[in-house]
């Protein structure tokens, strides 16, 4: 018995020893997963270049609170940007912890208050609580892998008139150096104007990147950029279709959304004019938006629609990132019109009237289409910003004759202002979308 009892503690002194030998690589693996990169700027033959770790990084990138990480990583992209460290479905950690996952860094968004919403940067006390509350986000994430850069605020310079906002973002950035040398520090503009370059300048010099939000105008970004007297880098944090300020509108006020496919020809065009063709200053880009969102429209701004199916804006930066079209692409719409007239015509309406709607599409790998229609009423819920707005309501209508391409009904009883949307699919989850606003009477 003493013999069996000396034998069985013999293993298990073997195992423990197996055991302990085994873990401490395992050990030493997971403490070197969780260093956090090191980033940097480099300046050379008046080239700013970003460097993550010593490596040159430019960045490929998309603007996503909500959007599918996994499939940004599979089209290419190697980054992605947020507006703020809790975003109501996931928190930061987690967020950072998905784009660890995916090979992605991040340009952390971190709340900070708008004067249109009523904060006062002369209030000292409620400007310190803010800065105590970021101290606290930054200390508590700055040591992930995947953090790359943090972005101060979002559009701080959107309808304010207290400068004072920028003395606080220098603050927040040199806390934000003292307890994290290994991240950049930024802030989004809406828009550059001369004014605001000298503002940073003078009130947030410890900023190490100006980050500026354009859409339209996009293609003349760079010459923008120096013309207003910014010899630093910078990124483009927001881009992506003609925004709703920028298009025609119709008599009554409604604006014109253009459809998927000049959205997607814009992407392309814009993007090399933009952002690719300056090789000194831009570090790169994050394209807007990676998701859905209702914003006038509730196909606006998103690459995505609310299903998840893919628009051709998705193809395009797709192309963008890699240099290679998809295996298979988005459908492509060629015009809709309703009652014989496209958007800029004003279409007024009478109530309770038979009327007809068309539209041309087509699809470049010959998939079989399919269409959905939709009539909403114009959308009332408006805010400045890409504030959270409320999708409206469907109006349901008598459809006298469907037939993919058109569709035949009555037009609302009621008196007011609609759109009328159109979805093309292509069965490979890809849509194409166009809209017309129209007002009864």
């Amino acid at each position: 018995m003493k013999k069996i009892a000396f034998y069985q503690l013999l293993i298990l002194l073997i195992l423990a020893t197996i055991f302990t030998t085994s873990a401490a690589p395992f050990k030493m693996h997971k403490t070197k997963l969780a260093k956090p990169k090191k980033v940097t700027l480099d300046i050379q033959d008046r080239r700013h270049k970003l460097l993550v770790d010593g490596q040159p990084f430019y960045i490929n990138g998309a603007g996503l609170e909500f959007g599918d990480i996994a499939t940004l990583a599979k089209y290419g992209g190697n980054s992605f940007r947020t507006w703020s460290t809790e975003n109501g479905k996931q928190s930061a950690k987690e967020v950072l912890d998905e784009a660890y996952k995916n090979g992605l860094l991040v340009t952390m968004g971190i709340e900070v208050a708008r004067e249109r919403h009523g904060f006062d940067y002369n209030d000292e006390i409620a400007v310190n609580a803010q800065y105590e509350r970021i101290k606290r986000e930054i200390i508590a994430l700055k040591e992930h892998p995947s953090l790359m850069i943090w972005s101060i605020g979002n559009e701080l310079n959107l309808s304010y008139t207290n400068p004072g906002v920028w003395d606080a973002v220098n603050e927040i950035s040199k806390m934000i150096h003292q307890v994290d040398p290994n991240h950049l520090t930024t802030t989004t503009l809406a828009g550059i104007t001369q004014r605001e370059v000298q503002l940073i300048k003078d009130r947030a010099s410890d900023l190490d990147i100006l980050s500026i939000q354009m859409y339209g105008e996009l293609s003349n970004l760079p010459h923008l950029v120096r013309d207003c007297g910014w010899e630093g880098p910078y990124m483009v944090t927001e881009w992506g279709a003609t925004g709703h300020w920028e298009v025609p509108t119709t008599s009554w006020g409604a604006p014109i959304e253009e459809n998927s496919t000049i959205k997607a020809k814009n992407y392309l065009e814009r993007f090399k004019a933009g952002i690719a063709s300056d090789k000194t200053q831009c570090l790169g880009s994050y394209v807007f938006l990676w998701g859905q969102k209702q914003e006038r429209t509730p196909t606006w701004y998103g690459v995505f629609l609310a299903d998840g199916k893919e628009t051709e804006s998705v193809d395009v930066m797709h192309y963008i990132w890699t240099g290679k079209w998809p295996e298979n692409r988005s459908p492509q719409i060629h015009s809709l019109i309703l009652d014989q007239k496209v958007a800029d015509d004003n279409i007024i309406l009478t109530a309770n009237t038979a009327y007809a709607a068309y539209v041309s599409a087509s699809d470049l790998d010959g998939d079989y289409l399919t269409y959905h229609w939709e009539i909403l009423y114009e959308s009332t819920d408006l805010k400045d910003g890409g504030d959270l707005e409320s999708k409206p309501s469907a109006i349901e209508v008598k459809v006298i004759k469907k037939n993919n391409q058109s569709l035949e009904f009555i037009s609302p009883a009621k008196s007011g202002n609609y759109r009328i949307f159109v979805y093309v699919y292509d069965g490979q989850n890809h849509a194409a979308t166009a809209n017309i606003p129209f007002q009864v009477k």
